[in-house]
């Protein structure tokens, strides 16, 4: 997971039950009622007309006063009125951040509102009004929809001859029915029918059963109650900002998000952890702001590496999820602006686009202008499944076309370099990292493969290359007895270990059972979750640096200042996840818990979650920053540790870097219609 590190450096209508059928209706448990088919047809026509008489009676009054707002609004705005908005805690202080790489360092200041934060909020409330027309005309043709349904499969009562009483359909026989033969379903909405919020989650079969072991049941619901303070806090002082500092108590942002420009990055990013936790009401929050804020308009340049992964992927996953367009349109109106990213002679793309220039550019540091392996390589598994759900092939020819350079290079020793030059397709110089820089490339060779049923054998012979050059050339055995991933640079391995490194555990034993020797693999990630542990255990506040050593006297932790921070990372927590998921050994349950523990103790405040500064200080300095990516990977891999394989299957979904759930190609989970 090759994050940018923003801190160190730089609707549902009703509730879905199931049923049992009576002859061409269904009713919910209870004794069974049998209508013939012209008191059907007259009660659905009086149910109809109950309904739009209570939702126009529900809808108009808060229509009128939101239009009473947004005339107040326009009229201020066209007078030259501004608000005035008051920061209690004073403006920004020049702070220092940079990416998770350690290069690109930025100041920032926090503002006030602008003439366009204003704009924007009128639009909000503009949008706002025609969300509630358009929620009362969805559910007028979803009743007429129903009502045609029914007359289309059934004759008049003039038409059939009299009968005293219809005979009832068994159970049995409902459930071998064809699904053209029951006349009334459940409405084909845009988005799956969920229950009110503090029901549970009622979002499909993949979320919502309960752990059986009490003790993972209540840990579990110890995770959900830290998710709803993250989001709760974010959404009181940093709504609509990417993220939430959460002791100033107000909105943070970087330059990978464009500068100071408001994207909504936490709300995006922690959709989906919302959804299978059964947070509707959070959610349905979430998805509005989405549906009337997200544009991604800024003069600033964006990176495309973490565009994608967070909104690209976040959205996509709420789409999969729900079925509602309103997520897959932002993610293809997202992507379109990313397109100028692959203007280059090669077809690799750039690492920065300027949204308003529609220009792209590469860092000035990466090895004379190169792109960076894990940024263009952990575009597939997003612009594949998008070329699949809107049926527009530009998104897959793409990352298509990056496949094809990459299959034309030869390989230096077996491994790929970090860097690539977007003009002459030659290799940069020779960097190999399975942590930052290089990470999410190997991720998305065996991804995309589980991805799309394994048809994709190109990328599982790629996978299987390049785990072969890894384990020949950068896994190590410390002095201590530790297995590790160093560094390859200059003809020698460096024998330090980073935070992002540790997702690879996970990888070796999610790809193992696909393997030629499954039980090597599964040790091999066992071996890097003992080696990410121990940089746990052996900090004073239980929580890993962002890199540990693994030579000299001490091994397992931080030696240089600016490598001890813990920046709310979800790694080591992922691989714990499939090493669990896939092994059942209660110690990465155990393991899982003491990192929560931790996290409660060090990491917590009244208003959100922040990361440290130091890990090896027990009364480490806070940093003042809760990343998007806490809700979005760190808290969901906590609770799918603490669920049941039944949440969340892995034969059903596969994960982006940034834990994005995609369904798997022609599993159950892949429910909706891609073109």
């Amino acid at each position: 997971m090759a994050y940018i590190n923003s801190n160190t450096h730089s609707e549902p209508i009703l509730p879905l039950h199931s049923h049992r059928k009576t002859q061409n209706f269904a009713v919910g448990i209870g004794p069974k009622i049998y209508l013939r088919v012209t008191e059907k047809y007259v009660l659905a026509i009086v149910i109809i007309a109950f309904t739009l008489v209570f939702l126009g009676a529900s809808y108009l009054p808060s229509i009128s006063n939101q239009d009473d707002v947004v005339v107040r609004a326009i009229r201020n705005v066209e007078s030259g009125f501004k608000p005035v908005v008051k920061d209690p805690h004073g403006h920004g202080n020049g702070e220092v951040r940079a990416d998770h790489r350690g290069h690109e360092v930025e100041k920032f200041n926090d503002k006030a509102k602008s003439d366009i934060e204003i704009q924007q909020e009128i639009n909000s409330m503009k949008a706002h009004l025609e969300l509630n027309h358009k929620k009362m005309k969805t559910l007028e043709s979803r009743l007429q929809s129903v009502l045609k349904t029914h007359a289309d499969n059934h004759p008049k009562a003039n038409d059939i001859p009299d009968v005293k009483q219809e005979k009832p359909i068994s159970d049995d026989e409902n459930k071998n029915a064809e699904p053209d033969s029951i006349a009334v379903q459940t409405a084909a909405a845009p988005f799956d029918i969920a229950k009110e919020e503090g029901e549970g989650d009622s979002t499909g079969k993949f979320f919502n059963p309960e752990p059986e072991d009490p003790v993972a049941k209540e840990r579990r619901s110890q995770v959900v109650e830290m998710m709803k303070l993250a989001w709760d806090k974010y959404k009181e002082h940093a709504w609509g900002h990417n993220e939430l500092k959460p002791i100033s108590k107000r909105g943070h942002s970087s330059g990978i998000f464009g500068g100071n420009t408001a994207f909504g990055a936490t709300i995006v990013d922690g959709m989906d952890t919302l959804w299978m936790m059964g947070l509707t009401e959070r959610f349905n929050a979430g998805r509005d702001w989405i549906a009337s804020q997200l544009n991604f308009e800024t003069p600033s340049d964006v990176s495309v590496f973490e565009v994608n992964i967070r909104f690209i992927g976040g959205l996509l996953s709420c789409y999969g999820f729900t079925g509602d367009d309103v997520f897959k349109d932002k993610a293809a109106m997202i992507a379109d602006k990313l397109l100028p990213a692959f203007n280059t002679p090669t077809g690799i793309p750039l690492a920065l686009v300027n949204l308003n220039r529609k220009t792209g550019k590469n860092y000035g540091w990466a090895s004379g202008g190169a792109s960076i392996l894990s940024e263009f390589g952990s575009l597939h598994m997003e612009w594949w499944y998008l070329s699949k759900v809107t049926g527009n092939p530009v998104y897959y020819e793409k990352v298509k076309r990056i496949r094809e350079v990459l299959n034309s290079l030869s390989l230096p020793n077996g491994m790929y370099p970090n860097y690539l030059n977007p003009r002459t397709g030659k290799w940069g110089q020779t960097h190999v990292s399975i942590g930052a820089l290089g990470d999410s490339f190997y991720e998305y060779l065996l991804k995309v493969w589980l991805q799309t049923n394994k048809e994709d054998t190109e990328a599982k012979r790629m996978y299987d290359t390049a785990v072969k050059g890894v384990e020949t050339h950068l896994l190590k055995t410390s002095n201590g007895g530790l297995k590790y991933l160093g560094e390859y640079k200059n003809g020698r391995v460096d024998a330090k270990m980073g935070h992002l490194t540790c997702f690879a555990g996970g990888m070796f034993a999610l790809g193992a059972q696909y393997s030629d020797n499954e039980k090597h693999y599964m040790d091999l990630g066992a071996d890097i979750a003992h080696t990410c542990h121990e940089s746990y255990v052996r900090s004073a506040t239980g929580l890993g640096p962002e890199y540990f050593r693994l030579d000299g006297p001490n091994e397992a932790v931080a030696q240089r200042q600016n490598e001890k921070y813990y920046i709310l990372r979800p790694e080591v927590l992922e691989t714990h996840y499939y090493m669990y998921r896939l092994t059942k050994d209660n110690k990465y349950r155990e393991w899982a818990w003491e990192a929560v523990e931790a996290i409660n103790k060090h990491c917590r405040t009244p208003d959100g979650f922040s990361g440290l500064r130091d890990v090896s200080k027990p009364n480490s300095a806070k940093d003042d920053v809760q990343q998007s990516f806490f809700l979005a990977e760190t808290l969901k891999y906590l609770y799918l540790i603490f669920s049941d394989d039944n949440v969340l299957p892995l034969d059903q979904y596969v994960l982006n870097t940034e834990a994005h759930p995609f369904p798997i190609a022609s599993s159950e989970a892949w429910k909706y219609p891609v073109q």
